[in-house]
């Protein structure tokens, strides 16, 4: 195919250029309507993009194809098989890859640092959980990514399970051993899903962690807009080998998905497809090139350090994308929620993953020297402001023997049965119904069917104190807790 078309961001300025006008959605009719005062902040040009896909952008029958040609050249461009584009985000994709493969009953396995729409993907099919266990890193207080060897120890345990699921590269950037996993699912014939949404950029360079797809994966989730040059919900999944039904995957999304798709998120990816087709790998080169030199000037102001080396020894990951530079914080003094809210209000200097002691820069191809030194000078700001700085208070981090609950209860059973608030204090020893999610970076702590005990409490109830940011329970300040309401039984 020809790399360098691009179906749907051509259709789109041909659509323009040819000045149609539908008497069908949006109502805005590209922009005719819209408030002198909204057009000055989004500006014309977005509504003059935002028109319906067929009947609009297409014919009525669609019989342009340019949605379908995109999605094969973007299979070609990083070699899959199939691609389908999403709008609605990996939450939706990741969803529709878990029922595909499961046909929406059974075992799943899963890796317990599996962000929250897969758990919501649990709860809306009705699947039993069976959780991976992530390697748990006592010093560092955070989880990398699941061994090989716990996989093949949870297939010997749950055999029928449909399929196996993991995150990589995790939220820290650190990467599982996908091929070797991938070998370990295959050896049995089920499907490996991997929730890449972190990997956009992997296929286009070598010196990248291995992209799930050349791993062996058979299906792996993408989210443009994190590391790719695509808007918010942008996702695409791909697809290969002969385990998973590409009709069955493509309806389940169908399923899931909205019917009216926003053109401008697929002709953003058709465009950022080709651009990293031409000039992927100059960008990444340039990018990985101001990632080590942030990565080395940051590590050497006083009171930062970038971890790097402690990600990916022997008992840690199997990789490291470099573009994630997690910062600690605590020789400061300051935990990384201070940190994070002082360089916002401070700097206008905004940072991704936040916990106790460390916050997160995420460089992309989109960064250069300029960025960069304002990243730089931001950092070195905050060093010289947190001696002033209020002590945090203590998160108390639990153990890894606390650490991972016991699940008790269908995820979907907990979440749509009877339930009750109580109090935080009471809830040890109850069955949770609801999720709690520190985010970012987004994974559950809390999932509906787990048993909760103390130690979770204690560690969710600090960091709400310090800064943590719950936006999944019903009572954010964690003071009640929604739990499976237990029947009263009367004496005889």
């Amino acid at each position: 195919m020809d790399q360098s078309e691009t179906p749907v961001l051509d259709a789109l300025a041909e659509h323009q250029k040819l000045d149609r006008y539908g008497f069908t959605p949006p109502a805005h009719r590209q922009g005719r309507g819209v408030d002198p005062r909204v057009l000055e902040v989004l500006g014309e040009q977005s509504f003059k993009s935002d028109v319906v896909a067929s009947s609009g952008l297409d014919d009525r029958k669609s019989s342009n194809g340019y949605l379908q040609k995109a999605e094969q050249l973007m299979a070609e461009a990083v070699n899959a098989d199939m691609a389908f584009f999403s709008t609605c985000g990996s939450s939706l994709s990741v969803k529709a890859a878990i029922l595909a493969v499961t046909r929406g009953e059974g075992e799943l396995l899963i890796s317990r640092d599996a962000h929250k729409s897969v758990v919501s993907g649990l709860v809306l099919s009705g699947l039993q959980p069976r959780w991976i266990k992530p390697k748990w890193d006592n010093e560092l207080k955070l989880s990398h990514p699941p061994a090989p060897e716990t996989v093949e120890e949870m297939w010997q345990r749950y055999p029928d399970a449909s399929a196996a699921l993991i995150v990589s590269p995790t939220p820290y950037g650190t990467c599982a051993d996908i091929e070797a996993i991938a070998e370990i699912c295959h050896k049995r014939g089920k499907p490996l899903i991997v929730d890449e949404a972190w990997g956009a950029q992997l296929p286009f360079h070598p010196n990248t962690p291995t992209w799930a797809m050349n791993a062996g994966a058979d299906i792996c989730v993408v989210s443009v807009h994190k590391m790719g040059l695509g808007f918010e919900q942008g996702s695409i999944f791909h697809l290969q080998g002969s385990l998973v039904d590409p009709v069955r995957l493509n309806q389940c999304a169908d399923v899931l998905s909205t019917t009216s798709a926003n053109v401008m998120l697929y002709a953003a990816m058709d465009g950022w497809r080709r651009q990293m087709v031409q000039e992927g790998k100059s960008m990444i080169d340039r990018a990985l090139e101001l990632a080590r030199g942030l990565r080395r000037d940051i590590d050497a102001l006083p009171g930062l350090h970038v971890l790097e080396d402690e990600l990916v020894h022997a008992e840690a990951s199997h990789d490291l994308d470099i573009l994630h530079i997690m910062i600690d914080v605590s020789e400061l003094g300051i935990s990384g929620f201070q940190a994070t809210d002082w360089l916002r209000e401070n700097c206008r200097v905004d940072m991704g993953t936040t916990d106790h002691r460390r916050t997160e820069a995420v460089i992309s191809v989109s960064d250069d020297s300029g960025t960069a030194q304002r990243l730089l000078d931001a950092l070195r700001a905050l060093t010289a402001a947190a001696p002033d700085l209020p002590r945090p208070p203590a998160v108390v981090i639990p153990d890894e023997e606390d650490l991972f609950l016991e699940t008790v209860m269908l995820p979907r059973d907990a979440f749509f049965g009877p339930v009750e608030n109580v109090p935080a204090e009471e809830a040890p020893g109850r069955i949770a119904a609801e999720m709690a999610t520190p985010y970012p970076p987004g994974v559950p702590l809390l999932l509906p069917g787990e048993r909760i005990n103390k130690a979770a409490i204690d560690y969710l109830r600090s960091g709400v104190e310090a800064g943590m940011v719950l936006p999944d329970p019903a009572d954010p300040s964690l003071k009640t807790i929604r739990v499976v309401r237990e029947e009263q039984h009367r004496s005889l």
